[in-house]
């Protein structure tokens, strides 16, 4: 089976994760959205709120499970035999911040990184500004997917 986690915080998830993701299941047999825990950090949303809305968004995709874990990303994948890492690159410093990070994992394992480019008309979202967008009441609605919309 290819296997690939696809890692990060999702706080919140948004559209331009949905769509790695999405592209993502037509690679590997199965995408394992890998929420990180990081007891330094802030987060807007709740690790059970972060998990709920990437589950819901995908809850007709059986090939994307969602799971939290802790420590190093390449330990992980040894631990549920993923072979691939998934991430997206939005612009060139994303890639220049990844490539350390994938030369890193490689490095401390045999584990390979897959980079996706993000869809053009998702490239400028990101987690921080959807979260700068909510904290002032702007309409995030059309930066993430419905599952993290607030009725």
């Amino acid at each position: 089976m290819k296997r690939a986690i696809f890692p990060g915080s999702f706080d919140p998830i948004t559209l331009g994760h949905y769509d790695i993701i999405k592209r993502g299941v037509k690679l590997f047999d199965e995408v394992v959205v890998a929420i990180g825990i990081n007891a330094e950090k802030n987060y807007m949303f709740s690790l059970e709120e972060r998990k709920q809305f990437i589950e819901d968004a995908f809850k007709d995709q059986p090939k994307v499970k969602v799971v939290t874990y802790q420590g190093l990303t390449v330990d992980f994948c040894k631990e549920i035999k993923a072979k691939f890492i998934l991430r997206g690159l939005r612009n060139p410093a994303d890639f220049e911040f990844e490539k350390a990070i994938a030369h890193t994992n490689r490095k401390l394992s045999k584990i390979e990184t897959v980079f996706l480019l993000t869809a053009a008309k998702t490239s400028y979202i990101s987690s921080s500004i959807v979260r700068d967008v909510i904290r002032n009441n702007g309409d995030y609605s059309v930066l993430v997917p419905e599952s993290v919309v607030v009725k």
